[in-house]
């Protein structure tokens, strides 16, 4: 069965739920405004160009998860997706979707945000497959690290090949779908790499490449038929 895989943030949805999850917390009271979009800004512009540390990133990303019971975190979680995520849904995102179910492909989301944010965004798209950066977890409580491979960049493929050697599934005449130069590791993998929204670097590339460059903000302008 062939694979269409997307990316979320930027792709699926009009926005970055990581940041969207930081502006919540900032309405919650949970996190110091000024020093969360001060930091996001930085990494923002650190990832627009290729050249985020990884490291420092999820350091930052995942601090919140260590402040908070579980119990508060998933009672926010419900009320972010309602409030966030819900109307940040790209236009087209439930047509293309659809429009790969119903050619019997398996759906797959990848994405370089936690596993906690993004498993109840998989969930309302109705997608059953979901690969996403893993928050490690002690004692009940999360530490704040990454446990095993951080989904982003190179780490996209390798978690992908990881899944593969687990499934039945083959990376053979696959779809990706991704707005960001840091997907190429993964858009250069598959057989039918498509570019939503891409940004500059991913656009000139995309271009050079001859790669489909689609909007699913507005009226769709991507195929539907495979």
């Amino acid at each position: 069965m062939m694979l269409a895989i997307f990316d979320l943030d930027h792709t699926l949805l009009d926005g970055d739920s990581d940041h969207l999850w930081g502006e919540f917390l900032v309405r919650m009271g949970a996190l110091d405004a000024d020093r969360f979009r001060r930091e996001s800004a930085r990494f923002t512009r650190d990832y627009n160009a290729g050249s985020l540390n990884a490291a420092d990133y999820y350091r930052f990303a995942l601090s919140a998860l260590t402040e908070h019971p579980v119990e508060r975190l998933l009672s926010w979680r419900e009320r972010y997706l309602e409030e966030c995520i819900r109307p940040r849904v790209a236009e087209g995102a439930f047509d293309l979707l659809a429009s790969h179910r119903a050619a019997g492909h398996t759906l797959m989301i990848i994405t370089a945000t936690s596993h906690f944010l993004t498993e109840p965004i998989a969930h309302f798209l109705g997608v059953d497959v979901l690969l996403a950066t893993e928050p490690e977890m002690l004692n009940g409580c999360f530490t704040g690290l990454v446990q095993g491979i951080p989904c982003l960049r190179e780490g996209k493929v390798q978690r992908l090949e990881e899944w593969l050697s687990e499934t039945d599934e083959q990376l053979a005449e696959s779809w990706f779908y991704s707005d960001s130069n840091n997907d190429l590791p993964l858009l250069e993998r598959v057989d039918h790499p498509v570019t939503v929204h891409p940004d500059p670097i991913l656009k000139t590339h995309a271009r050079r490449r001859g790669w489909p460059i689609v909007n699913i903000r507005g009226q769709s302008s991507y195929p539907t038929q495979w």
